[in-house]
């Protein structure tokens, strides 16, 4: 008979890698590390993930999925464009400095895998842009934020959140800081990025 999975084994096994992958990146972490850490031999942890890259894709999805509803609640609640841009920054951020391998990886699998967005969007809470683009409009006939087309105001929302994390190195070494100044500089950009776009779009 095949042996049946643990649950709170496979949740020991997703903390441990959670923790292996943000330290050491896809490419640095080692199945044996990660079973260590598991507290649990290789073996086992093969049982449970065949591989490291499913390894990584359970980490990942598990961390999507708690991240993608919070901001589509975001984009589609009542709130005005002005407090959407303030929320969706803050929770953005808060979130990819605690999973900062999450944008790499998403970057990683579209260039790898065509199929990956699709997947994604299957995913309970795939932001939904609607209501935004609904909003932006309301917001520009009444004459409180400049004529925008709603998509690349969003597309500059997740490129001015999104870069830090992508380009760490090279902000880090540009600016000459270190882990500690980094991750002050990325907190920062809670309030700094949401001001920059909120007083780029509003009519004076």
């Amino acid at each position: 008979m095949a042996k049946s999975k643990d649950k709170n084994t496979e949740e020991q096994i997703l903390i441990a890698a959670k923790s292996v992958f943000q330290s050491k990146g896809m490419n640095g972490a080692r199945m044996q590390e990660i079973a260590d850490n598991a507290g649990i031999n290789k073996a086992m942890l093969h049982y449970y993930y065949r591989s490291k890259q499913l390894l990584f894709e359970a980490v990942f999805n598990h961390a999507f999925s708690l991240l993608a509803p919070q901001l589509n609640a975001i984009l589609n609640d009542d709130a005005s464009i002005e407090e959407k841009i303030k929320n969706f920054t803050l929770n953005y951020t808060t979130f990819m400095m605690k999973h900062p391998y999450l944008p790499n990886f998403i970057i990683q699998e579209l260039n790898r895998n065509e199929d990956f967005i699709e997947k994604l969007k299957e995913n309970t809470g795939f932001p939904n842009l609607e209501k935004f683009k609904i909003n932006v409009q309301e917001e520009i006939n009444q004459g409180l934020i400049k004529p925008i087309d709603a998509d690349q105001l969003f597309v500059n929302i997740i490129a001015l959140n999104i870069f830090p994390f992508l380009g760490k190195p090279l902000i880090k070494a540009l600016t000459n800081k270190d882990e500690k100044s980094y991750k002050t500089f990325v907190e920062s950009r809670k309030s700094d990025v949401a001001n920059f776009i909120i007083n780029s779009i509003k009519n004076t």
